[in-house]
């Protein structure tokens, strides 16, 4: 298949994404990152684009199965419901343990879900990227906090970690958080 007739097949996904050309920045990550820390309740503050996250009130709630893999459970509301998606994150290297895998089915491979920063108490900053064909990429990003929302000064911080890492943030969205006890 060719590369073109490729992109003409694949323009309704990427209108919904971030789209780039080239290969994916290959930021740095979280160092001595620990995932017991980590688990529990996030809410999404800012993020890039994403198909699977157009709702409001989105949370994501990391936890340990027993098997040792990470239940994902992420909830957004849509037309005043709350609607869960579950999934399964893994460490795919212990040697780098801020560099996890994530899959919401069992029919596609686990999609990067890089902690680029974390103090684990109040923000996460999340990136994801995924390459097609070396020759265009994906990128997903978030900021995430333990409350609803976050000072402005740490969320401009965030913007600029990304931004220094060569991710394009001019599309990032703030994600409202005021949906009650929905």
């Amino acid at each position: 298949m060719s590369p073109v007739y490729l992109l003409v097949l694949l323009v309704p996904v990427i209108s919904a994404q971030t789209f780039h050309w080239g290969r994916c920045p290959t930021p740095k990550v979280q160092a001595n990152f620990s995932l017991s820390q980590y688990l529990g309740k996030w809410y999404e503050i800012e993020k890039l684009p994403a198909s699977f996250a157009r709702g409001q009130c989105i949370q994501a709630n990391y936890s340990l199965r027993k098997d040792g893999t990470i239940r994902v459970l992420n909830s957004q509301v849509e037309d005043g419901v709350r609607k869960f998606l579950e999934g399964t994150a893994v460490v795919p290297h212990p040697q780098e343990p801020a560099k996890l895998g994530v899959s919401f089915s069992y029919f596609t491979p686990y999609g990067p879900y890089w902690v680029l920063e974390t103090n684990y108490t109040n923000y996460t900053i999340v990136y994801s990227c995924t390459d097609i064909l070396r020759i265009f990429h994906f990128n997903y990003a978030w900021i995430l906090a333990r409350l609803p929302s976050l000072p402005p000064e740490m969320v401009h911080y965030a913007k600029q970690l990304l931004t220094d890492n060569g991710i394009d943030i001019s599309k990032m969205t703030p994600t409202y958080q005021n949906c009650g006890d929905i």
